[in-house]
């Protein structure tokens, strides 16, 4: 018997596509999910670092005058919320994360002359209508709370 490569070949290739058409959806999956994953890790990184400055704007001028006591009156408050959500003072441009707001930012005294700095911002999940048609149904919520919160010592 002679062995024929040729036939065996044409025999495999719709194997081949069969097992393609199935495998593809789970790769492309995978590929919308890390890319989610990475989207959602730069966007907490960059809320950290605009909470991180507005830390430290908050913490050098806390003290007012010479009294020795922490005192975050409304100027500096606003000047902070805009420092974290705009990237400067003055609170004009656009937000260095869509959607994010001053009502997203507090500015705290914790005592113990440190105050605290904290942020919130929602992510939505490109996910969801992804995941329906695999699945079926109606939408997946797929809106994640991001927060950074930052201490520091008023100088």
């Amino acid at each position: 018997m002679r062995f024929d490569g040729h036939n065996t070949r044409r025999r495999q290739s719709g194997a081949v596509l069969a097992e393609m058409a199935l495998v593809t959806p789970i790769l492309v999956f995978m590929m919308l999910a890390t890319a989610e994953v990475s989207r959602a890790f730069i966007d907490h990184n960059t809320l950290t670092k605009a909470v991180r400055n507005g830390a430290r704007h908050v913490s050098s001028f806390a003290f007012q005058g010479t009294t020795g006591t922490v005192n975050i009156g409304p100027v500096l408050r606003a000047e902070v919320q805009n420092l974290v959500v705009y990237g400067n003072l003055a609170g004009g441009g656009t937000p260095v994360l869509p959607g994010l707001t001053t009502a997203n930012v507090t500015v705290t005294d914790i005592g113990a002359n440190n105050i605290e700095v904290t942020a919130t911002h929602n992510i939505s999940g490109l996910l969801g209508p992804v995941l329906r048609s695999f699945v079926g149904g109606s939408d997946i919520n797929m809106v994640f709370t991001l927060e950074a919160t930052v201490t520091m010592r008023a100088l």
